[in-house]
Formats: structure tokens, C-alpha cells, sequence
């Protein structure tokens, strides 16, 4: 290699010298006096040249057997040939790690509590790095704006490949968008969330390398979406175009043999007609179907593929052809096999983990948890520590499109949802479920602590305990209390509510005690437990009183997206309550229910909202428009805030760093690189 020597006088001399015969095992405690361009990783021609040394590819002894077991894939060419010509270079954390071992995780069910594990495996075109700030390289190398932000470059990296093989390149990219998410014929409805302004953006593959997103409006804040979202945007054209009449004129006669009536029925097969990738899987769908076609999944880029699922869990084996390696040049992942057991008891749960059959768990884990966790240390041999979290603040919200009318006037009333929040004693809630780590506070569409346009003093207005003025407030409305102290509605009936809760997102003594404390004010309560899907499937179909969950989906990076919050429809992962005003919105008034003036109010503001780089003054002034609008309004009702939270891992787990934060918002520990995690055997 060249490297140039300044002499007196200012010459310049051209040495080549040789290069080393090893690259120095560079790790984030020791970067041997080097400076990525980007924390904790480097593009390979980077690398070698701050290194001055040419890196050797290394690769997981068991790399074919575990081939082995996924379903449909060839014998495996040499490491240096399934790496992409521009592999990412891998800072690992402490140390070098070694290959082998399993990890095991616990999740509720099939797309229940899977996001944890999801995460361990999951990649993008860019990710957040660990200080949650930096925006950095993953599956894209790099990418471009222009100057108004209505196109986005990205530039992926030459000779990238597919779990089984086959290229990855820019038509997957555009594949995904245009001919799955924009295509009727196989998705009837465009997702919202991939359309802006209401209209889709255009997708074009450049060549093999390069994609263009060219944008309807203004997006600067757009690329976030990427780095924290599960959706990802790609799909393998090669595997899923064979479906296509478009792609494949024998589509036709392959969907008969293989079982499909139509397009959509073959691509969703596999695909799942979702970004979420815990969908039950074809191994869960039709066993016999997936034997006759001979794949068991679609391809993945992930560090991991599943190749077996039940309905006691899923397995996963590495991906042969992940596009990572460490700095001594070892393919990545370290880890070969992922186990994801269901589990939806909590006291199994924490009793696995004290038995020490659990190697990682984050979601779902509580503060109330922690001090039986911490106890059991040592017999479990694992480690259990507090996070800072974001997202993680319970709220209530009254439905005000609820299909009981005279409800629905009630819980309209911005009087009501004020009362219920001075009838909550928060540092009661604090002491007894959160172990008085958290601050009482109330919630808007976005974290405090992540935006500039929200303080912690915004969130103060009714969060006092205060009785005599919650019994006032509802007395003004009109509600009084009959002869048995129960408050009646205006048509004379009891005024009664259910509060239908899942504890992957809120704890339940939570709503014990706020029963209690609203049944105090002379309101019927009735609480009920559901799994997380049972919950998510009644409040998307507006069959629920309050709204209940913690607050993800609003942390800092999110808001550029979400900034309406609870109010679009079409996630049915965190439940949008008051759809019909979104959807009365989207259609100009010809379905849905018209919303009052300050949630079109919101909407106004947030389209133009989206439209100004995070940061600046426009950004930050609409920014506190619509935190006004939520806080005024009451939307929602938050309870406590800055709750540490626990995670757990096993002591043999080796490159886990300290969390930054526990964040569904973030991704869970997508900036933390679970790919360089390894097992000390």
C-alpha cells in the first residue's frame, strides 16, 4: 500500500509499503489509535487503508451444517464469496468473539413479545448507533438528499447477497415498494405509513447498487424512519417475482403447482401481507405445502433465518451469506443459533430466568420484577440491570369515536378525562408499581427528553391528586351520583367502563389501583386482562372504552412520523384509537366521523410539520403547536414517566454494552449490534 512521508522543505515522498499480515483486532475499548468515519464500524476499504493492512475473511465452523438445515439452499462457495464485495466492518465492544452456542429468548407467542428477539437478528438500510443520535450505515452504504428533500439516494453495497445466495440489489429495493406495497393485486390497500401526503413516492433502481426514493413532499426527516423502524425495504425479487405475471410468464402455471389461486395468496404465503416479520410463518401455515415447495421461508438479510416453527416457538440458524464481519475478519454473526421459546406467563417467565435458562430478555420485563431478579442473580447466573427508557410511559385515553353515543359525548368532553387524571394518585401508583422510580406526569405525542419543543413543566397540568375538584368537574358535566353512589349517565344508566388491558403494555396493578380510584369518584369500573393480540385486535376495531399501552411509537426519532400520534389508523401493532376522525380526514368527509376542530387543527399542523428538518425553528415552533393541542385537549392521560426498566441477560453473553436506553422506539437493541454478542462456551 502507498503511504506518502513529508520531508523538509515540504516534499512529499510516495512509500509503498507492505501491507500487514493481520489487521489489528480493533474493538470499541480499543480502537488501536484508529477513527472510524462512523461509532463502532468502518466500510472494508476504510478500514484497510486506516489500518495499513489487507483483512482476511474467517468464518463459523459449523457455517455448513447450519446451511444445512435451511430448506431449499445449495452448498455453500467459499466465506470471501457469499461477502459482499463491501462488507461492514464490525467494532466489536470489548473483544474479538468465538463462534457457536445458542441463544435463548422468551416471547409471549407468535407476533406477541417478539420484537425483543426480532431485534437480535434484525437489519436496514441505516440504524441509530448507540448514542441514539448518530445516523449510520447498515445494508445501505451510504446515502444522498438533495437539496429540498423530495429524493433520497441510497447506494447499496456491490455484491451483496440473499440467505440463499442469490444477489441483493437495487430492484429489491424497488420490488418492495412498487410491486407489493403499491400493488392492489397483492396488497388491496396501501399502507399508510409508506405514503406521504396521502400519495406514494416514486422508486426507481438506478442500477445495481443504487435506489432512488423521489418524495411527493418535502421529507427531511425520513431516513429515522429507517433507522429505528421493524418494517424493512426490501424484498427478494428473485423469489417472490417468480409469482408475478409481471416478472415470470409462467406465473401462472407455478402458482397452480404450487398450491396459490392467485398473486396476493403466493407472495403473502411468505410475505405475510405485513412489514412485521412475526407473522406466523409458512412453516406455521401449511407444513405440507412448504415440503412441496421446497422452501421453508423467503430469504432474509438478516444475521438469522428461521427454519423451524410450532407453536411453542421458533428456531433460527445464522445466515451463511450476513454481511458483517469483525475487525479480525470473522464473518459475522458469532452466535449460530437462536431458540424463541413462547412463554406468555410472567411468573414462568421470571422463573426460567432465575433457573438460568434464559440467555437474553428486555421487553415486557417491569421494574416489579426487578428486586426478585436481582435477588436470584447468582443462582440463575445472569445479570440483571436498570435502563433508562423511552416509550415506556403508561397513558389512558377515552375513545371519543366510541359506537356508544351517549359515551362517546361524555369522554368527548375534555372536563371528564381532567377529573379521571386528578382522581389518580400518582405517587401512590409511583411507590407501589414502580417502586417510586418514575416521576408522575402527563403525556403528549412525543418523549420530553428527545424533542426541544416539550418540557417537563408542559406535562404538570392535572397531575395532582386531587379528589374534591375530579368529583366537581364531573358534577359540572351533569353526571351525578344515585341513591348508591354510582354517577348516571344523562340517559339514566349507570356510567360504567372497562378498562381491557394487555401487561406487555401496561402492568396490571396499575389498573387495579386506578379502578379503585375512579370507582372512589363514582364511576363503575371493571377491569379485564387480555393477551396482547386480543387487545390490539378490540382497540383497531374501536370495541374498547379507554385506550391503554405505554407510550412507544412517540420517541424522538418517531415523532417525525407519527406526529398525530394515536389518531392514524392502520397500525395494528400499537392501537390507533379515534380512527374514524383519521379516516373522515383521509377520504375528504365521505366515511369516518367528522373530528372536532382541534384534532383537524392537528392534522394541519402535522403535515406541515413532517415537511421541516428536525431541529430548526419551523420544526420546533409546529412542534409546540401540537404538544398544545394534545396537553389542552387531554388525548391522552398520562400517568408515570422516566421509569427505569429492566433487562436481563446471561453472564456467558460476552459484548453487551450498558443500554443507552430501553426503547421499542429505537428498536430494542438495534443500535447495540447483537450480531457481535457471543457465548463463552
Amino acid at each position: 500500500m502507498t503511504k506518502a512521508l513529508l520531508l523538509s522543505g515540504g516534499a512529499v515522498l510516495a512509500l509503498t509499503l507492505p501491507a500487514l499480515a493481520n489487521c489489528p483486532a480493533v474493538t470499541v475499548a480499543d480502537l488501536q489509535g484508529l477513527s472510524p468515519d462512523y461509532p463502532q464500524q468502518f466500510e472494508l476499504a476504510e478500514f484497510e487503508a486506516k489500518a495499513a493492512c489487507d483483512l482476511g475473511f474467517a468464518e463459523n465452523p459449523e457455517i455448513a451444517a447450519l446451511n444445512g438445515e435451511i430448506l431449499g439452499n445449495g452448498a455453500l462457495p467459499p466465506v470471501s464469496e457469499r461477502l459482499p464485495q463491501e462488507p461492514l466492518v464490525v467494532a466489536p465492544y470489548a473483544a474479538i468473539g468465538s463462534y457457536g452456542g445458542t441463544l435463548t429468548g422468551l416471547s409471549r407467542g407468535t407476533e406477541s413479545g417478539t420484537s425483543d428477539l426480532l431485534s437480535v437478528r434484525h437489519v436496514n438500510l441505516v440504524r441509530y448507533s448507540d448514542d441514539l443520535q448518530t445516523i449510520v450505515p447498515n445494508v445501505a452504504r451510504s446515502w444522498e438528499w438533495n437539496d429540498d428533500f423530495t429524493k433520497l439516494t441510497f447506494t447499496l453495497r456491490q455484491g451483496h447477497k440473499w440467505s440463499d445466495g442469490a444477489p441483493f440489489t437495487a430492484e429489491d429495493v424497488a420490488f418492495w415498494y412498487n410491486d407489493v406495497l403499491m400493488n392492489p393485486a397483492v396488497i388491496e390497500k396501501a399502507p399508510g405509513r409508506w405514503l406521504f401526503d396521502g400519495q406514494p413516492a416514486t422508486v426507481e433502481a438506478i442500477d445495481e447498487t443504487t435506489v432512488t426514493f423521489t418524495l411527493p413532499v418535502a421529507q427531511p426527516n425520513l431516513l429515522n424512519r429507517w433507522a429505528i423502524d421493524y418494517g424493512q425495504t426490501f424484498l427478494p425479487k428473485h423469489f417472490l417475482g417468480r409469482y408475478l405475471d409481471k416478472y415470470n410468464a409462467d406465473a401462472a402455471a407455478l402458482r397452480a403447482a404450487h398450491g396459490f389461486a392467485d398473486e396476493a395468496e403466493a407472495v403473502n404465503f411468505f410475505y405475510g401481507n405485513s412489514d412485521w416479520k412475526d407473522v406466523p410463518s409458512p412453516l406455521m401455515k401449511d407444513a405440507d405445502k412448504v415440503a412441496a415447495i421446497g422452501t421453508a421461508v423467503m430469504p432474509t438479510l438478516e444475521s438469522h433465518i428461521v427454519v423451524e416453527e410450532n407453536t411453542e416457538g421458533r428456531h433460527l440458524v445464522a445466515n451463511p451469506y450476513f454481511h458483517m464481519v469483525d475487525t479480525a475478519g470473522n464473518q459475522l454473526p458469532y452466535i449460530s443459533e437462536i431458540n424463541e421459546e413462547y412463554v406468555p406467563e410472567r411468573e414462568v417467565v421470571n422463573l426460567r430466568i432465575m433457573n438460568g435458562e434464559v440467555t437474553w430478555k428486555q421487553q415486557a420485563m417491569q421494574l416489579n420484577d426487578f428486586p426478585l431478579l436481582k435477588e436470584n442473580e447468582g443462582k440463575g447466573d445472569y445479570t440483571v440491570a436498570l435502563a433508562p427508557t423511552l416509550g415506556q410511559s403508561p397513558y389512558y385515553s377515552f375513545n371519543r369515536t366510541h359506537k356508544d353515543p351517549v359515551l362517546r359525548e361524555i369522554f368527548s368532553d375534555v372536563r371528564f378525562s381532567q377529573a379521571l387524571s386528578l382522581g389518580l394518585d400518582r405517587n401512590e401508583i409511583n411507590e407501589i408499581v414502580y417502586l417510586g422510580q418514575g416521576k408522575p406526569m402527563q403525556t403528549a405525542a412525543a418523549e420530553h427528553v428527545t424533542v426541544p419543543f416539550l418540557s417537563a413543566e408542559d406535562l404538570t397540568d392535572f397531575t395532582e391528586y386531587d379528589p374534591a375538584r375530579a368529583n366537581a368537574l364531573l358534577d359540572e358535566m351533569g353526571l351525578a351520583r344515585g341513591s348508591d353512589g354510582v354517577r348516571r349517565r344523562p340517559d339514566g344508566k349507570p356510567l360504567s367502563i372497562r378498562i381491557t388491558f394487555a401487561s406487555q403494555g401496561t402492568a396490571s396493578q396499575l389498573h387495579e389501583l386506578a379502578a379503585g380510584y375512579w370507582s372512589d369518584l363514582g364511576i363503575q369500573v371493571d377491569v379485564r386482562e387480555v393477551t396482547s393480540d386480543e387487545y390490539r385486535a378490540a382497540a383497531n376495531a374501536n370495541e374498547v372504552d379507554v385506550l391503554t399501552w405505554k407510550n412507544d411509537g412517540v420517541s424522538g426519532p418517531n415523532i417525525s412520523q407519527d406526529v398525530t400520534d394515536a389518531l392514524f389508523p392502520g397500525d395494528p401493532f400499537n392501537p390507533k384509537g379515534h380512527a374514524d376522525w383519521a379516516t373522515w380526514i383521509e377520504t375528504d368527509g365521505a366515511e369516518g366521523m367528522e373530528p372536532p376542530a382541534y384534532i383537524k387543527r392537528l392534522f394541519e399542523v402535522a403535515g406541515a410539520f413532517i415537511k421541516h428538518p428536525l431541529g430548526t425553528d419551523e420544526s420546533n415552533a409546529l412542534g409546540a403547536e401540537m404538544m398544545k393541542i394534545h396537553l389542552d385537549n387531554m388525548i391522552k392521560i398520562g400517568v408515570v414517566s422516566e421509569i427505569p426498566e429492566p433487562y436481563v441477560y446471561a453472564n456467558a453473553l460476552k459484548n453487551v454494552p450498558a443500554l443507552t436506553a430501553k426503547a421499542y422506539d429505537y428498536y430494542w437493541t438495534y443500535p447495540y449490534r447483537p450480531q457481535q454478542w457471543w457465548l463463552e462456551q
